[in-house]
């Protein structure tokens, strides 16, 4: 059997790449080895209670912007959402909550009273930044390739934002902490645990300019997704079976297969099957797993095994609880971003110091009457939860000693849960690699540092013609809005969209 497009993996990134090329005219399927789609972007049940498996948090819902550019295109309806007032606030560890997505009054108030000692300098870091931000936005949505774009197609984009072209541009190669020089550690650390969340890395590491345009997302308005992130996955393959599209699930892709001349040709599965593929292969997998397992690494160019093996992502381990909803009313918010160490004096470390409560929005039906199901995600180092567990009870016995850690944790940084909140179940980098494969159960993409960022970012392109990479370790990074980003390019770079519509997307 042969397509024209193959696509490995049913992550958002290869759903939503399969959906805009189906749309288009081209006959194109979907391997997944899963029973459905959506990778690490998923909704899973326990005991009549469905959990995010994130923080349920969506950005580039608006009008105009990205999903609706793609859902435009597509047979089927998007998703209902609904905006998150605030987004979520952030707990700092002296009890303080500062809001996330309220008016910039009452956000810039919120600055002032929970860092006196610079409220100057916290109030001017966030006005330097919003113009920035909201310039790289309008950038992007002129050159979505912008890492891989013409040096002409990037000048003059950045030449039409002629207020802040210089900023920009000066900007480049400095990290968030350079313009963090007047503020307190107390008001870094809450730029630090933000920018772990979106960018994977802290200030001293993460790129300005990914910096600027995280930090203010919340500010740009962010969305809770009704029934979960599931439903996205679910519209987007319906939209790829209703234009003519194939998904194929419980069907594992084993590698590449090649032709004499060492061309990609098309799969082969996991049953023996082979595959064809005309005009392209396009993997959903993670850097790591693309050229380590579809490729090969044999076939892999030196440099970019060398870059691989320097190269690590974060884990995650989550608590799934059922909280009361009389106690969700005691809360800030339904999201909070919690620092519980300051960490002073030493580098900042999230393993230990912070975590993401997450509460289903009120009104959305995921937990029994009267119950709210939460998701609560930490950071965790992958490698702990591999090398040295030699057994199943080890797996155990290090998930049993998390989840008591964690547990105290969590309570002492949210008093006000009391004991209206209960554990229902838990995940760890295993239980994410068992579900996606992804290397190590590795989850969020790579950290925005100033060595991945930007025009150092792995990008669509690969060393083989016609093999394309899509998700969230390539630019223009993680979250759900970057992967369709990232799809969208892959999609316009197979089959350009309609020329009527190609000032839309180009």
């Amino acid at each position: 059997m042969t397509y024209d497009v193959i696509i490995v993996g049913a992550g958002i990134g290869g759903l939503t790449t399969a959906a805009l090329l189906a749309a288009r005219g081209v006959n194109v399927c979907v391997f997944e080895r899963g029973p459905r789609g959506g990778g690490c972007a998923t909704t899973v049940e326990y005991f009549g209670h469905r959990f995010e498996t994130g923080a349920g948090l969506y950005a580039l819902w608006g009008p105009g912007e990205i999903h609706e550019r793609v859902f435009a295109e597509l047979p089927v309806s998007a998703p209902e959402v609904r905006s998150a007032r605030p987004a979520y606030a952030v707990r700092l560890p002296d009890m303080k909550d500062v809001s996330l997505g309220s008016t910039l009054q009452e956000f810039e108030e919120g600055l002032r009273a929970a860092f006196p000692e610079c409220a100057g300098g916290a109030v001017n870091f966030y006005r330097e930044i919003t113009p920035v931000a909201e310039a790289l936005h309008r950038i992007l949505s002129r050159v979505l390739d912008l890492a891989t774009a013409s040096r002409l197609r990037r000048l003059m984009a950045l030449a039409s934002e002629t207020r802040t072209a210089a900023r920009i541009f000066a900007a480049r190669y400095q990290t968030a902490a350079q313009h963090l020089m007047h503020t307190s550690l107390r008001f870094r650390r809450f730029i630090d645990t933000q920018l772990q969340i979106f960018a994977q890395c802290p200030s001293d590491e993460c790129a300005y300019l990914y910096a600027a345009v995280a930090l203010c997302l919340p500010r740009r308005g962010m969305y809770a997704i009704r029934g979960g992130v599931s439903t996205l996955a679910d519209a987007l393959t319906e939209a790829i079976k209703r234009s003519g599209g194939s998904v194929r699930f419980d069907t594992p892709v084993l590698r590449i297969s090649y032709d004499a001349n060492g061309r990609a040709t098309g799969v082969t599965l996991l049953s023996g099957e082979t595959v064809g593929a005309r005009r392209a292969i396009v993997s959903n997998l993670t850097v790591w797993d693309t050229y380590g397992k579809l490729v090969g690494l044999d076939r892999t160019p030196a440099n970019i095994r060398a870059r691989l093996r320097g190269l690590r992502g974060w884990g995650a381990y989550l608590l799934y609880l059922c909280m009361e909803e009389e106690t969700r009313r005691r809360l800030p918010a339904d999201r909070l971003l919690v620092l519980t160490d300051w960490q002073e004096g030493t580098p900042f470390n999230p393993e230990h110091s912070q975590f993401m409560f997450s509460a289903a929005p009120d009104g959305d039906e995921r937990a029994p009457e009267g119950k709210c199901a939460v998701t609560v995600s930490t950071f965790t180092d992958v490698e702990q939860w591999f090398t040295y567990q030699e057994s199943e009870a080890e797996s155990a016995a290090q998930d049993e000693r998390s989840l008591e850690t964690w547990w105290e944790r969590i309570h002492a940084a949210l008093p006000e849960l009391g004991p209206g909140i209960e554990v229902i179940e838990t995940a760890t980098p295993r239980t994410f690699y068992e579900q996606t494969r992804r290397k190590l159960g590795m989850v969020g993409g790579l950290g925005q540092s100033l060595a991945q960022f930007g025009l150092n970012s792995f990008t669509h392109l690969t060393p083989l013609e016609d093999l394309y990479m899509v998700g969230d370790s390539t630019f223009p990074g993680q979250g759900v809005a970057a992967v369709t980003i990232s799809a969208l390019i892959v999609a316009n770079e197979i089959a350009p969209p309609h020329k009527r519509a190609a000032g839309r997307y180009l």
